[in-house]
């Protein structure tokens, strides 16, 4: 690198954005995702280790999944070679899988390729890839925002690892802007500011654990407002929410615009205003937005907050993106229509989505129970001396096909996860349930 390209590196690290410029350099200055980067956690064995497997990251953005992939780069004494979905083809994947294999062969050494948004590659890019994944040429990390079980083939699946990269949580926002606010070097701890709690809440809340709109927003309001006559700056809720209007007078379908536009129309659809869906639904097919990416939102909205109040809801959904994905736009705007509609006006009920958040929180923080015995599997030899399924009663022989039974581990009898609602076919569960129980007494 010559002098002149060297000057012209450090200008464009002036210049970027404060998010770029704050991107960790190392798991230690990483923030959040630690079910994955917590010490002792896989991820981050993995990269302690450098042994690294292929792998995909998916999540929202601005949580950090190209720098994870720069702090793996970082860390390994693999090549790195980083191509973009957006620009690269299938001859410049060619051109760095030859590479790959010749500096394999040369000098034993395997090559790292980060792929960001891999979702976009379609179906003869990830072909491409797959022998040189295959034949352990390349440890491939591809980083998407779309569910990669739907736009990332099944043969690059089976031989990737798929982690789930989490939003940031509110403490790990008010890391970020702490950090941002005392780093002189890349922050922005050379500004004497004064960012009031309000602000900080409104920031946090609207940024909804997107980390990079944060940053930016933040920035925004930094810049945008000259310190007083004491030389400070004061942010307070008003300058901020200016900023981050500034930041947002335009629909980008990869900017804050889009989330905020996604959330409206799924709080819409929660709040049983089938109007305002309509409206919001309409601001995101005006604006070229994937129609995949909006009928995956209605299916999730149909199983979250309808649940079994409708279980039609789920299916009409489900309909109303296989339809879109056969007919493709405009036609697929009615099914999308339909389907919205449909969920915004059925009847509500959170309590399935309830029942697995909160299942998950025992699984998680306390000890797990073990499988009682009646319930153990009996098809393998040796499993009767075990006496595994000694003692289980096969509902099917009872009057209604249903017996008293425990099915939990002792330690959590009793326990209630699904508290079905009076609302819709819900309130059907609720009173068949309820006759069970009578018929235990």
């Amino acid at each position: 690198m010559d002098l002149f390209t060297m000057s012209m590196e450090e200008k464009l690290k002036k210049n970027a954005p404060l998010a770029d410029r704050m991107r960790p350099q190392s798991i230690k200055e990483f923030v959040g995702q630690k079910h994955l980067l917590g010490e002792g956690k896989f991820l981050y064995r993995s990269i302690k280790a450098d042994r690294i497997t292929s792998m995909i990251l998916f999540g929202p953005p601005g949580i950090g999944k190209t720098t994870l992939a720069m702090i793996i780069a970082n860390s390994t004494n693999m090549r790195f070679e980083k191509l973009s979905a957006v620009t690269s083809g299938v001859k410049d994947i060619r051109e760095v899988m030859d590479k790959a294999e010749e500096n394999l062969k040369l000098y034993n050494k395997r090559t790292i390729l980060f792929i960001d948004e891999i979702h976009r590659f379609n179906k003869a890019q990830q072909d491409a890839l797959l022998p040189f994944v295959e034949r352990g040429i390349i440890i491939l990390i591809g980083a998407t925002t779309e569910n990669p079980y739907f736009e990332v083939n099944k043969a690059l699946l089976s031989r990737a690892m798929v982690l789930v990269l989490e939003s940031l949580s509110r403490s790990d926002l008010m890391e970020l802007i702490d950090h941002a606010l005392s780093d002189k070097e890349r922050g922005l701890g050379k500004y004497n500011i004064n960012l009031t709690p309000e602000a900080v809440d409104y920031l946090i809340t609207v940024s909804e654990g997107d980390g990079r709109a944060l940053l930016n927003s933040l920035e925004i309001g930094v810049l945008s407002t000259p310190p007083n006559d004491k030389g400070i700056i004061e942010l307070d809720l008003d300058k901020i929410k200016e900023s981050i209007q500034i930041k947002s007078a335009r629909y980008d379908k990869g900017g804050e615009e889009h989330y905020d536009t996604i959330s409206a129309f799924i709080k819409s659809m929660r709040g049983s205003d089938p109007d305002a869906a309509i409206y919001w639904l309409a601001k995101m097919i005006n604006a070229g937005e994937d129609p995949k990416f909006i009928a995956r939102r209605i299916i999730i909205a149909a199983s979250e907050d309808v649940g079994n109040a409708d279980p039609n809801a789920l299916q009409v959904a489900i309909s109303a993106f296989n339809g879109v994905n056969a007919i493709g736009m405009p036609e697929g705007r009615i099914l999308l229509a339909q389907a919205a509609i449909y969920v915004a006006t059925a009847p509500k009920s959170n309590k399935s989505y309830m029942a697995i958040n909160k299942a998950l929180d025992d699984i998680r923080n306390r000890e797990i129970g073990k499988v009682p015995t009646h319930l153990r599997s009996t098809g393998y030899s040796g499993a009767a001396k075990l006496g595994n399924g000694k003692g289980y009663k096969y509902p099917h022989d009872y009057i209604k096909n249903y017996v008293v039974q425990d099915y939990l581990p002792e330690e959590f009898r009793g326990i209630k996860y699904y508290e079905p609602t009076d609302n819709g076919y819900e309130k059907v569960i609720k009173e068949r349930l309820s006759n069970l129980i009578d018929k235990d007494r």
